[in-house]
């Protein structure tokens, strides 16, 4: 290589191939002193990174695989211990090490194959439909309220795709391969059919993806606080546990992990991901409740009729 050819490379050389994360950040500290420290942490992480698309796309892969198996490290601990079996909704079916392992390897394979794609173009999508990404952030009550927006509109989209998938060529072209295990653990949240990880995910990322297009008022910290929490809820709801402190006795409408392993079990009805109304309104639930005011409802309009 000549001379010339490596002094070009070197001053035009990104920023983490000749400097540190720390020396950018003692740098943004410096001169940014109305920032505060996590502020600072992500300042210097995309001026260390020196390329947007870069640096979200590492961050939010990163992020993704983190939060993923690591919310689902618990529940495969408590699947492992016999004191908890108590509380398992289908007591007679604890996933085995090697059930746990052969998921581990279809999700991986299609976190690289399916998700890492879209994630590496989530930043120029989400950028020219104005995703900011700058500091400062968004205040906390801005954050919740589009969260509690996101929630509502991926609920929906997944009632209505889920329910689809559940018709006959559908389910057996993509949505059968997510029922090989009728008693769900957490590992098996993203257990699926590339196409119906794409599907359904559009829910959680392109309803945010749209709402910023429409409003111009987003910003990425926003979409990975709710991608977590979407992760956690998703993770929970197919860990099979059910406990006395499960959120949904204290919030009705919530889910959780009793409403999604019936569906397991039964293979239809409780299509909804994270709240109960759309099963309750449409009369889709198939809870024992459920089903014992249908049988009521259909007696009853027998006894009219006579």
């Amino acid at each position: 290589m000549s001379f010339l050819n490596t002094t070009f490379l070197l001053d035009h050389a990104l920023p983490h191939t000749t400097d540190t994360y720390w020396n950018q950040f003692d740098s943004i500290s410096k001169y940014n002193v109305q920032l505060n420290y996590f502020e600072r942490l992500w300042a210097a992480w995309y001026a260390y990174i020196g390329n947007d698309i870069l640096a979200t796309g590492i961050l939010s892969f990163v992020m993704h695989e983190l939060v993923y198996f690591g919310r689902s490290l618990p529940w495969m601990i408590i699947d492992a211990l016999p004191a908890f079996n108590k509380y398992k909704i289908q007591d007679q079916k604890i996933p085995t090490a090697k059930e746990q392992w052969d998921c581990a390897k279809l999700v991986l394979i299609s976190h690289f194959t399916v998700e890492l794609p879209q994630i590496w173009l989530f930043h120029p999508l989400a950028q020219y439909f104005g995703l900011a990404t700058n500091v400062p952030f968004p205040p906390l009550w801005k954050m919740a309220y589009q969260i509690a927006i996101f929630f509502v509109i991926e609920d929906t989209w997944h009632y209505w795709l889920h329910r689809a998938l559940h018709y006959g060529p559908l389910y057996k072209a993509i949505h059968k391969i997510h029922h090989q295990y009728s008693a769900p653990f957490g590992l098996a949240a993203e257990y699926a059919s590339p196409i119906e990880v794409m599907l359904l995910g559009f829910g959680t990322v392109g309803a945010p993806i749209v709402w910023c297009s429409i409003s111009k008022d987003l910003h990425i910290l926003t979409m990975y606080i709710w991608i977590v929490l979407r992760l956690f809820q998703a993770i929970d709801a197919h860990s099979g546990y059910e406990f006395p402190w499960s959120l949904h006795h204290f919030l009705p409408f919530w889910a959780g992990a009793d409403h999604h392993d019936t569906h397991h079990e039964k293979f239809i009805g409780n299509y909804s991901s994270s709240f109960r109304w759309w099963d309750y309104v449409l009369d889709t639930e198939s809870s024992p409740e459920a089903i014992k005011r249908r049988r009521e409802q259909k007696l009853a309009a027998i006894r009219k009729k006579q």
